[in-house]
């Protein structure tokens, strides 16, 4: 009888260390960080003019490898002619300052199991990430209101500091379908279509989650 007992105790205690892992669906919190513009304007070095990046992402944790991840971030983007190399004899130089919204979904995997469990499972507290996925980009530049969509892609890597907060740094460029996140669609008046447009922008965000939602708190249902 005891050794049953001993059984059934360290049985529940594997299950109850193992569903730790996966045991919230979804986390929220703050990003921030810097971020950088390649265009007409800049062809070069995308941090001549760094801005400062903003906001908050949600993420859905479907398991240990696969999240989903939404996000609502304010960028401040600048740029100016005088940094480029090819110019025009007597053209006027051409600066901007841009602000922009984001608005995006991605999908991310994890390379490592993330989360804390058993130790069998393999859990790791540290993982890097690849991250793609979909978004809107709007920019105000001038009083003018420019509307695209962009496609982000890139990488993190994410730290559990504890069972439910999670430290993440990710870096990700953003390639506009739209041209004028800068204000203009070509420095000397050429127009490009809609995907041989040059405007791209880049996010390198620290941020810092809390995870909610407990997951089948009743069956004990592990992933």
């Amino acid at each position: 009888m005891k050794k049953i007992l001993a059984i059934t105790a360290a049985a529940l205690l594997l299950g109850s260390a193992t569903a730790t892992a996966q045991e919230y669906r979804y986390e929220i919190g703050p990003a921030l960080g810097v971020d950088g513009y390649l265009g007409d304007v800049n062809d070069g070095n995308m941090y001549k003019h760094p801005g400062v990046t903003g906001g908050a992402v949600m993420r859905y944790n479907m398991d240990s490898r696969w999240a989903f991840k939404a996000n609502l971030l304010y960028a401040g983007l600048s740029g100016n002619s005088n940094d480029i190399d090819r110019k025009i004899p007597g053209q006027e130089p051409y600066s901007f300052r841009s602000h922009v919204i984001d608005l995006g979904v991605q999908a991310e995997f994890n390379f490592l199991h993330y989360g804390i469990g058993a130790r069998y499972k393999n859990y790791k507290r540290l993982s890097p990430y690849m991250v793609l996925g979909l978004g809107l980009t709007t920019a105000i530049v001038d009083g003018k209101v420019n509307v695209c969509p962009n496609l982000p892609m890139g990488i993190g890597v994410k730290y559990k500091l504890k069972e439910r907060l999670n430290l993440g740094f990710e870096f990700t460029m953003r390639k506009g379908f739209g041209d004028k996140i800068d204000g203009l669609s070509d420095l000397y008046g050429v127009k490009h279509g809609f995907a041989k447009n040059t405007d791209w922008y880049s996010i390198a965000v620290f941020s810092i989650t809390y995870e909610f939602s407990k997951r089948c708190t009743k069956c004990h249902y592990v992933e």
